[in-house]
């Protein structure tokens, strides 16, 4: 898939700049063609054959898209590692992976460019024969984390790749326009919609590490036309003091995804960017799930996430795995072609993550309206996304109750304007007396957990409210958190 697609791409747009790096830095679609055979031959070289699993642990950048191109052309498995991980995370991602080759920062000299990191990856000779066609050959494996945090990666193989593209822009050639990335390409979005993009053909501009203003600058400086993201950046962008100072006239859609957006943010970007506005929703292991469309009525995008896309049905599961009608809150799951084809050497959680007819449970809880909309109401497993990463409190939970002074936690989330949701610990000290500070137990957990799952805001209290099961009542802990706030 990957293969035929960059090649075609090359064939088509020729000359035409497909990446822009911060330093300057183009790449042609003929360059990401030929860079990406050069590389599989160095791959090659350094003994990674078909169905060998290469990590990259690099961050935004060409020496992560060549390189997974050129892993596909040797029949190779890319598995993308979030460069946002702890040491810790990172080494569990790789644990699960098996890894033949892994290549990222710390395989290279400190402070290499991009642009020699592949130079020094690309041996010039024959490209690699063509691979037969084979729908089910892995691609990529994708790494999402379950509630007890331990990696899961969820495999994709050229079926799902060729229907997710299919979907996005079906027989079409050369949209065109111009965007950013910034995000991390370990990510679903960007794994399983490669080929989607190369087949647009438009111009995308490196974001190594993603800031609202630099983003914004980008924006009115090459008069794009779409701004797409996770919510929480479009919050920042909108907080930058001058915003109203960019001219931001080209801008005329925003599609947000990898987590829901709140009706006020929704209706400020849709304003102030003077654009229409999208949504998207999914999971990891979905592929693709719903979303509404720019010509939807406006109030589809606040207070729902959509329709399912066409080929997708959605479900609303209760506990017995039955259906729910239209109204009635239940688990959500979906099932489309587009859906994993497992998670990766773990056929005991595949099993676990697919109702027995083949629906994937997303985890999420949510509604149908009388219009057919998606209307999510929860999680089912206490997990909460804070600037579009998915954050799972009981891993958090997990770290901070080994702090010398803590006796007791629970992390819950709370609703914020601009990361969406963050983190608050509610902590029951050993000593009454000293209770430890945020900074202690964000500086004692740093190093193991990413910074993105550190918590935010502390509560002290003198016990941890249980169910009569003898669990954390964590819906009580949410209440006694908005009465300490209010």
């Amino acid at each position: 898939m990957l293969p035929l697609t960059v090649a075609e791409a090359a064939r088509r747009f020729a000359d035409r700049t497909a990446y822009i790096t911060p330093d300057g830095w183009a790449l042609s679609y003929t360059d990401l063609d030929r860079i990406s055979d050069e590389v599989a031959t160095g791959l090659a070289r350094r003994g990674v054959t078909a169905g060998d699993v290469v990590a990259l642990t690099f961050g935004p950048g060409p020496e992560y898209i060549v390189v997974y191109l050129a892993a596909a052309k040797l029949g190779a498995v890319t598995a993308g590692v979030n460069d946002r991980l702890s040491a810790r995370e990172r080494d569990a991602v790789l644990d699960v992976a098996g890894p033949r080759l892994v290549l990222g920062p710390d395989e290279f000299p400190p402070a290499t460019s991009a642009h020699v990191l592949l130079r020094e990856l690309r041996v010039a000779g024959d490209p690699p024969p063509r691979l037969p066609d084979d729908p089910d050959r892995p691609v990529a494996i994708i790494f999402t984390s379950g509630t007890t945090g331990l990696p899961k990666g969820a495999l994709y193989c050229n079926r799902q790749l060729a229907f997710i593209t299919q979907t996005d822009v079906g027989d079409t050639w050369d949209g065109g326009g111009r965007s950013f990335s910034g995000t991390s390409y370990a990510h679903l979005g960007f794994m399983t919609k490669l080929p989607g993009n190369l087949r647009r053909g438009g111009t995308t501009f490196v974001m190594t590490r993603w800031r609202a203003r630099p983003a914004l600058e980008l924006l009115a400086r090459e008069h794009m036309t779409t701004v797409a993201g996770v919510p929480t950046q479009l919050a920042l962008m909108l907080r930058v003091p001058d915003f109203d100072s960019f001219d931001l006239s080209s801008v005329r859609f925003i599609v947000a995804g990898g987590g829901p957006i709140t009706p006020g943010l929704a209706e400020e970007a849709r304003r102030r960017f003077g654009a229409k506005l999208a949504t998207r929703y999914s999971c990891t292991e979905a592929g693709i799930g719903l979303g509404t469309a720019f010509d939807d009525p406006e109030e589809d995008a606040i207070v729902s996430v959509g329709r399912p896309h066409a080929s997708v049905e959605l479900a609303l599961r209760d506990e017995t795995n039955r259906n729910l009608p239209a109204g009635e809150i239940g688990e959500v799951c979906l099932r489309s072609p587009a859906v994993m084809s497992g998670y990766w050497h773990d056929a005991e959680q595949t099993r676990a993550a697919f109702t027995a007819d083949g629906f994937v449970r997303t985890g999420d809880l949510g509604w149908i309206d009388d219009r057919g909309r998606l209307r999510l109401v929860g999680r089912s497993k206490e997990m909460y996304v804070r600037g579009g990463y998915n954050v799972y409190p009981v891993e958090v939970e997990g770290v901070l109750s080994t702090h010398p002074d803590v006796a007791a936690v629970a992390v819950v989330p709370r609703p914020d304007p601009v990361m969406g949701e963050i983190g608050v610990a509610v902590v029951v000290p050993r000593d009454p007396a000293h209770p430890p500070a945020l900074d202690d137990l964000r500086a004692f957990a740093t190093g193991t957990l990413a910074a993105y799952k550190l918590p935010e805001v502390m509560h002290v209290i003198d016990a941890l409210p249980l169910t009569a099961g003898e669990k954390v009542d964590r819906r009580a802990l949410v209440g006694t958190i908005t009465q300490l706030v209010t």
